[in-house]
């Protein structure tokens, strides 16, 4: 029997000390991925990167697993302040989505495989263990440096 798309979707969640427009304006922003990155494979955004985000807009990266290589990331979900997401040719998706509550606001992180060209060949290599334990270290560092910087 195959597998749900719904079982091809990992997700993290955390609370963060900070309104939705601030933490989207971190999202939204390529040059700043690598201040929260917790894989730390993201080594720098390409300067030909818009300043901000929008739905459609592409964005090279720097990257590194192992060894250096290029990726370039189109925003496919777009709702200001609430839901921004990208995928590159391997058509996976990294979704976050902010919902604000009482003294702060809950940003959920996912990891979609569901959409990807070749779902069985994430599962082989582990990604969805190894990206929710990167999820949680995004998270950690996105709060970090968004409570640190706007008390």
């Amino acid at each position: 029997m195959g597998r749900s798309p719904n079982d091809r979707v990992v997700s993290v969640d955390r609370v963060v000390n900070a309104s939705p427009k601030s933490i989207f304006e971190l999202l939204a922003d390529p040059a700043k991925h690598q201040i929260f990155d917790g894989s730390d494979t993201v080594k720098s955004s390409s300067e030909s990167n818009p300043d901000r985000l929008v739905l459609g807009a592409r964005f090279n990266m720097a990257m590194k697993v192992g060894i250096p290589y290029r990726i370039t990331n189109e925003v496919v979900e777009f709702e200001e302040d609430r839901v921004i997401a990208w995928r590159h040719f391997g058509h996976h998706i990294w979704r976050y989505q902010l919902e604000p509550i009482d003294g702060g606001t809950k940003v959920t992180e996912s990891f979609d495989w569901a959409t990807s060209r070749f779902p069985p060949f994430y599962e082989w290599l582990g990604y969805p263990k190894r990206h929710k334990k990167n999820m949680t270290l995004t998270l950690e560092r996105l709060a970090s440096h968004l409570e640190s910087n706007h008390p």
